[in-house]
């Protein structure tokens, strides 16, 4: 597996592992089968592994702990804080019911993600999302004292504007930002992009498959599970997936020519965007985890990006990437913001 630097220090896998899946909002699995793709991301030097608390929420990290349990020098951990997450009760992406980046919120969950990981250090960690009601600096300063304590390596951002990664890595410095990007999802390459590589802040685009749609795996909302949380996203209405599926046809040419698949173009498309890149595919089958690991030796010419980019234009996307879409028992979800 090739490496990747993301900010000065942290060297990585080229490509990592969004664990997300497997425990949360996807639907799940067994959990003898996550495991058993974890490991085997391991094996093949996919070992940057991405994680969050509210996951589950709690049994991601669970699950990952027990996947890494003799393991931990091979392995880079993310993982995140910042929601609110209410009492057992309701399902599991419902119980995420705000923000919360409060200072002792950040030294709370560092304590029990260490303790469910079972791990002295977590490797990366990130604020899920900045909260409104918290100046970031207050955020980023707990986050600090936490790598100062040895608790942390590294810290990042995901889903911030220009003007807060600023605030955020004069208070302490921001190692990578996670936000959401691939060929249906480009908003981060006007201002976003420019800002981290003016830092010297890695970028880690998840969802770069735009969450299974660009391998060609969701054609119909009726191929997703009920409690799939896709169902409640615009993208994935019927009509909206009607009218994105011509692009799968451009994709699937290109891919042709190169003799790969829909996923590996688009992850290696990704991948050329530079090197200071790094995506994190989720998935929780051992076959489709080798299919994306093999991207990062796909060479792709200007002149291919040039077509891979053509063939989606970021303006002709129908639907947005979450909104107010209830699920079939009418509730909306308060896990993203609507943008």
């Amino acid at each position: 597996m090739r490496i990747r630097c993301l900010g000065p220090e942290l060297t990585v896998s080229a490509i990592g592992l969004g664990c997300m899946g497997m425990s949360h909002a996807y639907g799940g699995q067994d959990e003898a089968a996550s495991i058993a793709t974890l490991r085997r991301a391991i094996d093949i030097g996919v070992t940057f592994l991405d994680t969050a608390e509210v996951y589950g929420p709690f049994a991601n990290e669970a699950l990952i702990g027990k996947a890494i349990a003799g393991l931990r020098d091979r392995v880079t951990i993310a993982t995140k804080f910042g929601f609110k997450i209410a009492p057992e009760g309701a399902p599991g992406i419902d119980r995420m019911i705000g923000l919360d980046g409060r200072p002792e919120n950040a030294r709370q969950v560092a304590d029990a993600s260490l303790k469910r990981l079972g791990i002295e250090a977590i490797d990366l960690y990130y604020l899920h999302r900045v909260d409104p009601n918290v100046a970031v600096e207050e955020s980023v300063g707990a986050m600090g004292e936490l790598v100062r304590a040895g608790k942390v390596r590294f810290i990042g951002l995901s889903e911030a504007d220009p003007a807060t990664i600023r605030r955020a890595h004069k208070e302490f410095p921001i190692t990578a930002l996670q936000s959401e990007y691939s060929l249906w999802t480009r908003g981060v390459e006007a201002e976003i992009l420019p800002t981290v590589r003016e830092l010297n802040i890695g970028f880690v685009p998840f969802s770069p498959l735009g969450r299974g749609f660009l391998a060609g795996s969701v054609n119909r909302p009726e191929d997703l599970a009920d409690t799939d949380f896709r169902r409640r996203l615009p993208r994935f209405q019927a009509e909206a997936l009607a009218a994105n599926a011509r692009f799968l046809e451009t994709l699937e040419r290109i891919a042709q020519t190169h003799g790969i698949t829909k996923a590996q173009l688009a992850l290696a498309w990704v991948l050329a965007k530079g090197d200071d890149i790094v995506p994190i595919p989720g998935t929780r089958r051992i076959d489709r985890l080798e299919e994306n690991a093999a991207s990062v030796e796909v060479a792709l010419s200007p002149r291919d990006i040039a077509d891979i980019e053509a063939a989606i234009p970021p303006e002709e996307v129908v639907g947005d990437r979450y909104g107010a879409v209830p699920d079939r028992f009418g509730k909306v979800s308060a896990f993203v913001p609507k943008s």
